[in-house]
Formats: C-alpha cells, structure tokens, sequence
C-alpha cells in the first residue's frame, strides 16, 4: 500500500473536500480495493465533468462513484446523472448516518467511513459502447501513470505535457 506521504497532496486534498467526503473517499477507494478495483480519484471525464472516484476491474468493468458528503452536498448537486455515460455502473458514496431513502434507485451505495466501505446496493448495469470504454480506459492508464511518474520527477511530467485533460 502507498503511504500518504508518498502521495501527491493534490491527491488527497485540493482545497475542495470535506473533511466528512475525504474520509468517505477514503473507505469508499480500500471498499473497491477490497473488490479487486484499481481507483483513481479525481478524474476529469471528456465531458469535463470530475468524477470522485473511477474504479476499473481486473475484466475492464468500469465504476464511478459520487461521494455525497451531506444532504445539502446531494441536493445542490444534480450532475451525477452526467457521469452515467462514462461507466458501467454508477454508486453514490455516503456516511453510515446519510438518510439513504434521498438517493435516487437504480444506483448503487457504498455506506463508507475513513476506516473503510461496504457496497450496500449494486448498481444497476449500462454496459459503455466500445469507442466510448476504450477513450475511458486509455485516460484512466495515462492519468494513473502520470500520477505515479509525477510521485518519482513531479517537475518532469508538469513540462514534459502541454494543455491535457486536467486530471493531473
């Protein structure tokens, strides 16, 4: 397992989070983990939008999950039916204490907390057309292999590309 102190700040805290989502981030990536899932957190889709957490499966399924850290968090943000297009199957991330009958049905639930996740509901299945999963797939090895060259030569990688996808 990586160490915290191994990992990008900007990985774990870009000023934007909670405290209450960085934990529930954290339990929701060692649930998928535990699920045989390779995470990446904070990953620019090609609509722009930014997904939590993206999980790829060892078959190439692949997941994303909205962490929704409070009530208010859910109901002021109403873009998650966008990420429906990027994944086979869509989860909303929670606290053991979020009022779970909010959540629309059809997607999935991880209840999670800093210490760890449990899927509470699967998420129905939309399989991705081929053109659309092979883009998806081939940003979520370059991002994951960006963010581990960044962690050996951070200054390397930053001149080494111009413009991108925001996901560094």
């Amino acid at each position: 397992m990586v160490s915290d102190l191994l990992v990008p700040k900007s990985l774990l805290d870009d000023g934007r989070q909670s405290e209450a989502a960085r934990d529930i981030a954290r339990g929701a990536t060692r649930c998928l983990a535990s699920y045989g899932y390779a995470v990446v957190p904070e990953f620019t889709l090609a609509s722009g939008r930014r997904a939590d957490l993206i999980a790829l499966s060892a078959t190439g399924e692949l997941w994303i999950v909205e962490i929704k850290s409070s009530i208010v968090d859910f109901r002021t943000d109403q873009k998650w039916h966008e990420y429906r297009d990027f994944c086979d199957r869509f989860f909303f991330a929670v606290q053991p204490t979020f009022p779970r009958d909010i959540l629309p049905t059809g997607t999935g639930l991880i209840v999670a907390d800093r210490y760890g996740g449990e899927v509470v509901r699967p998420a129905e299945a939309h399989r991705l057309a081929g053109a659309r999963r092979k883009a998806v797939l081939t940003t979520f090895g370059r991002v994951a292999a960006d963010r581990l060259a960044a962690m050996v030569d951070p200054i390397f990688v930053r001149e080494s590309r111009s413009g991108g996808s925001g996901n560094r």
